[in-house]
């Protein structure tokens, strides 16, 4: 991976989405990339910059607790906190495509306000 860890990769990349870097991301990206969340099912490349990218707006601060490695792939815990005040965890997994970005699956966590669990509505 041009030197790097993957650890160093989702560092960056996360590092991109925080800060708008569009370059830097389709650099990241795979010509084949997928995203998956709760939302969204292996969308595309294009779909993910037309749906999701404009998102990075709505994040205060995204804050990385913990990577794994494993093989071709990285799993990563991590903390939210919205420009609204709300706060919460998700994991996902990176799989790489020799120093590329190939697909993220998100699975998210719960909500905290102030530190206190904030039960969400099965419709959320």
């Amino acid at each position: 991976m041009s030197g790097k860890s993957r650890s160093d990769f989702v560092r960056g990349y996360f590092a991109a989405f925080q800060a708008g870097d569009r370059a830097a991301m389709e650099t990241a990206l795979s010509d084949d990339f997928t995203f998956t969340s709760p939302y969204d099912d292996a969308i595309d490349r294009a779909a993910y910059f037309d749906r999701c990218w404009p998102n990075s707006k709505l994040f205060r601060s995204m804050t990385i607790e913990r990577i794994g490695e494993d093989g071709d792939g990285a799993f990563v815990l991590y903390n939210c906190e919205t420009v609204d005040g709300r706060t919460f965890r998700n994991t996902e997994l990176h799989r790489f495509q020799g120093d590329r970005l190939r697909s993220v699956e998100v699975y998210f966590g719960a909500t905290y306000r102030a530190g206190v669990f904030i039960p969400q509505n099965k419709s959320n």
